[in-house]
């Protein structure tokens, strides 16, 4: 009890916050205003009230001046009206400009990526790999209802010194600081994330897979639930970004090799696997979860009439494509259909 009463001292008495003055000195002004005004102006107009008053100080210190009450007696200009105009105005000044002070600091705080965050069920995009890379993603997923625009995304950087002006203007939260670290993937809220992302700071260099892998690893240490999605170099680090417990991993020199081959091989295949990868137009492929067993036929006449092709099933076992349609799919595998937008299948 006396710890508490000695700390009450020191920190509130002899060095209150400055909110704390602001609100007495107003206080004080306010009931010195009103009570000044009531003693001195109620021989004069005895209809006065405590509210008259307030009104009166509060419009003084504004200099509003609406003219409804002012003061006639000599005590009420000279001891009420002038330290009132004099002292109100400068600590209503004051006061404004600590609260302007405190917005912009808070600003300046999360474009530079100092803040923390209490968000829930939110996309953590880990390393900044380029503007038009991030705007890319946050546009193909925003056209996906399962995603939405509404879901909140942060960006965790080490490097990045402030959040671009054009991903502030699209909402999305900056978090500065070392991606294996407890206390940047706290004020990233990592522990109540739904989807993570991982990209690679350096495209062309293979030894980003490392600071991958071991963000990774903090992830899954933190919060396994996470949907990860990681991005790495070289393909001898997909076996261990799987053993680390990545959801999936997306190896940019392989798939940069399919597309140079098969582009050779066959002439406009990017165009129809970008048509079908992008949600900006045309068809897209999707997965779509199952909640009963039925033969495989049922499915694709219910797709059919939504207007979806459907090209195979997903499963613990694999992808299987151009499956007999006598095949029965069970509860918890995925159609893998081609259509305009997302269904739901019952």
């Amino acid at each position: 009890m006396f710890n508490v009463l000695q700390y009450f001292l020191q920190n509130i008495f002899r060095n209150p916050p400055i909110p704390m003055r602001i609100i007495v000195l107003l206080g004080s002004v306010l009931i010195y205003g009103t009570t000044g005004f009531l003693y001195f102006e109620l021989s004069e107009n005895p209809d006065l009230s405590w509210s008259d008053g307030l009104w009166y100080t509060v419009v003084t210190m504004t200099t509003v001046g609406y003219g409804d009450f002012f003061p006639k007696t000599a005590g009420g200009r000279f001891l009420v009206g002038w330290p009132i105009m004099a002292i109100g105005i400068g600590l209503l000044g004051y006061a404004l400009s600590v609260i302007a002070a405190v917005l912009i600091t808070s600003k300046s705080k999360e474009m530079k990526g100092m803040s923390a965050f209490e968000l829930k069920n939110h996309l953590i995009i880990f390393n900044f790999a380029g503007l038009a890379k991030i705007e890319r993603i946050l546009d193909e997923l925003a056209l996906d209802p399962a995603f939405g625009r509404s879901t909140p995304v942060v960006l965790v950087d080490e490097l990045l010194d402030e959040l671009p002006p054009e991903l502030s203007r699209r909402g999305i939260h900056f978090v500065r600081g070392n991606p294996v670290r407890d206390e940047t993937l706290s004020r990233a809220a990592v522990d109540r994330a739904r989807h993570a992302v991982i990209l690679c700071r350096n495209p062309g260099d293979p030894a980003s897979d490392n600071l991958n892998v071991t963000i990774a690893l903090a992830i899954e240490g933190r919060n396994r639930n996470t949907n990860t999605v990681v991005e790495c170099v070289d393909q001898a680090s997909e076996e261990l970004l799987r053993k680390v417990g990545c959801d999936r991993i997306i190896c940019t020199s392989r798939f940069g090799a399919i597309f140079v081959s098969q582009e050779l091989l066959n002439p406009g295949v990017q165009e129809v696997i970008n048509d079908m990868l992008s949600a900006r137009d045309g068809q897209q492929i999707y997965f779509i979860k199952l909640n009963r067993d039925a033969p495989f036929s049922e499915f694709v006449k219910i797709c059919r009439e939504r207007q979806h092709l459907v090209l195979g099933t997903s499963s613990i076992n694999g992808v299987r494509l151009n499956v007999p349609e006598s095949t029965v799919v069970r509860k918890g595998d995925s159609l893998i259909t081609i259509g305009t937008s997302r269904i739901l299948i019952p």
